[in-house]
């Protein structure tokens, strides 16, 4: 017997010349057992029920480890961001600082100030100190009017050693970074905001020119310090519920993506940002010795802990739009199922409702579908 040749009505092998046996559901080819699949069986829409032999996986329910990928980009810290400003009204005699983005140290010179105010105001100290030296109390209150308006103890040493009113005062930097004209300040913050620089930020020149007039308690420069930083992490609506201050994360810079470096989530905004539909966390650290450039883009692992759920293969699981879908097996075949699913993590899906653990769920869903198929879902 050949039994390879099968026909529709008893015969003859054409081989042999036997006569043909009736194939039964009992019947054995090479040792297996025919399945017993039925004409309609055959014939069920294919859009809802599909034969194959594919692999199937079990729900399962155990604590994984959850690890979240979120991407942003470094920024300054803005908590570290200072100002320098005149106590004085006066005339700019001689600027130190030329270009935005110049660095400058604390106790830097800035420029020399004229001030008809601080001129008077040192004569008066010298007159007292000439005719009436022995009114304590009037010196002091000299004195300290000096210190408000903006000298340090070292020029008023100075000015008394002297005998001479200085007609030029220094100004000096009370911070360390880079420099900017006090007009840049919401531009900063915008670059803040989005990780994108301004091209009129990085090397125009400043606005102050030497000659020109300032006014008592104007903002003259910014100073941003990018020793000190933050990491701006954009995470999606599904994944925030999960991250909470105090996460360890790990960020790797596009600059130097193996020079990566661990840190602490440290804020969680709470709101969204314009245009956005991502929450935004905030990662402090200190830039001084990685100098990591302001504006660099970073990919972020943040370890949000173990959960409890029960899990099934990503592959396993198909997208329908906003509907998640699996194939159950059903007796020799597979049926389109609709599920509700949870976060996805390190290949797995958490499976909230739709299945139990008795649930055979195809292994990969995808070789299921036909590229033409429009697949009708059990609930």
């Amino acid at each position: 017997m050949h039994p390879q040749i099968i026909k529709d009505k008893p015969g003859s092998c054409p081989v042999c010349g036997m006569d043909l046996v009736k194939k039964t559901p009992d019947s054995h080819r090479h040792g297996e057992k025919v399945e017993d699949i039925t004409l309609n069986d055959l014939l069920r829409p294919s859009n809802q029920y599909v034969l194959s032999g594919i692999p199937t996986v079990h729900i399962q329910e155990r604590d994984e480890p959850v690890e979240i990928t979120a991407y942003g980009f470094i920024t300054y810290d803005t908590r570290e961001v200072g100002t320098v400003s005149t106590n004085v009204a006066g005339r700019i005699e001689k600027l130190y600082v030329k270009f935005r983005y110049q660095k400058v140290n604390k106790g830097q010179k800035i420029m020399d100030i004229y001030s008809p105010e601080l001129l008077t105001a040192q004569q008066n100290l010298l007159f007292l100190l000439q005719h009436d030296a022995g009114n304590r109390s009037l010196i002091s209150a000299a004195r300290q009017k000096l210190l408000l308006l903006g000298m340090s103890d070292q020029q008023l040493d100075q000015v008394i050693k002297s005998g001479k009113p200085a007609f030029a005062v220094s100004i000096y930097s009370g911070y360390s970074g880079h420099i900017h004209e006090s007009g840049a300040a919401e531009a900063m913050q915008q670059q803040s905001q989005t990780g994108m620089k301004d091209v009129s930020l990085i090397t125009e020149e400043l606005p102050l020119k030497e000659g020109m007039y300032v006014t008592k308690g104007q903002n003259l420069f910014v100073i941003y310090n990018p020793s000190k930083a933050w990491a701006v992490l954009n995470i999606f609506s599904g994944q925030a519920g999960m991250v909470k201050v105090g996460d360890k994360v790990r960020i790797s810079p596009e600059t130097a993506p193996d020079k990566d470096f661990r840190a602490d989530i440290s804020f969680m905004e709470p709101f969204y940002r314009p245009d956005s539909k991502t929450a935004t966390v905030r990662v402090y650290f200190n830039n001084r010795n990685m100098n990591i450039p302001i504006g660099s883009q970073v990919k972020a692992v943040i370890f949000a802990g173990a959960r409890s759920a029960r899990w099934l293969p990503e592959e396993s699981v198909l997208t329908l739009g906003l509907d998640k879908v699996v194939f159950i097996k059903k007796d020799d075949a597979f049926v389109a199922h609709k599920i509700e699913a949870g976060i996805v993590n390190n290949h797995l899906i958490q499976v909230l409702n739709g299945l139990t653990e008795k649930d055979e769920v195809a292994a990969n869903a995808q070789y299921l579908v036909d590229s033409e198929s429009f697949i009708k879902v059990k609930q």
